[in-house]
């Protein structure tokens, strides 16, 4: 069985390095890895020390300028061997020792689709921005209504899922709502569906948070037209 780790990344020279230390320090024994970092036009000093550590990671990609997230993630999908998909980023928000989880439950029940929760019984879980929460809860609503799943976080950073339930030339999205049309299309072709849960650490807007408010407008979007698109064509 084999993972591939796909870490996009942009400015992140004080976190990068001791997350792929972390990320090298949670491999089992008879399962392989491939972290692919895909480095998307850092200004600060995140290139430099990449080039210079390649041993922590398996592959490097440099976009030429500031492409966003969703590029960047479709750079490393194009190239991920691995039986499984799952995408860490590149801050820390998230603790890759969580990967053992998901790990395990890929073995033991041959899952489809698995997603990371902070609000299932969590070790711990930062408080954030109230707005933040509520977002939340009503994405994953109007997303378990429509797909007929019992998901508790549906933008978890941590989405694992099997490599064969997607290629990335069906992706259509490259802003904030891709992990959704991502896990739509998962689910949609998937059918064991679990959730592992997960400590967070998140970051505050002053602290380089990225996704804002008003992108829930385009995530809902997403995630319905992704439900009704195949009776649309």
């Amino acid at each position: 069985m084999k993972f591939s780790v796909i870490i996009p990344v942009f400015n992140e020279e004080k976190t990068i390095l001791k997350l792929l230390e972390r990320l090298n320090q949670t491999k089992i024994e008879n399962i392989e890895y491939e972290f692919i970092v895909i480095n998307d036009g850092s200004t600060d000093d995140t290139k430099n020390l990449l080039e210079n550590n390649k041993n922590l990671f398996s592959t490097l990609i440099n976009n030429n300028k500031n492409s966003g997230k969703g590029y960047s993630v479709r750079e490393g999908l194009k190239i991920a061997k691995g039986d499984y998909i799952i995408f860490q980023d590149g801050d820390l928000e998230y603790d890759p020792i969580e990967f053992k989880k998901f790990i395990r439950v890929c073995r033991e029940f041959d899952a489809d689709v698995i997603i990371g929760s902070r609000f299932n019984f969590s070790e711990y879980t930062k408080s954030h921005s109230i707005l933040n929460k509520i977002g939340n809860y009503f994405l994953t609503f109007i997303f378990n209504i429509l797909y007929n799943t019992t998901f508790t976080d549906i933008y978890s950073c941590y989405l694992c899922y099997k490599n064969k339930l997607l290629d990335y030339n069906e992706l259509k999205t490259s802003g904030f709502e891709q992990h959704a049309e991502i896990l739509c299309k998962v689910v949609k072709k998937g059918k064991k569906f679990y959730e592992v849960p997960i400590s967070y650490n998140g970051r505050t807007y002053e602290e380089g948070k990225k996704i804002k408010y008003y992108h829930i407008f385009s995530i809902i979007f997403r995630i319905v037209l992704e439900r009704f698109k195949k009776n649309l064509n």
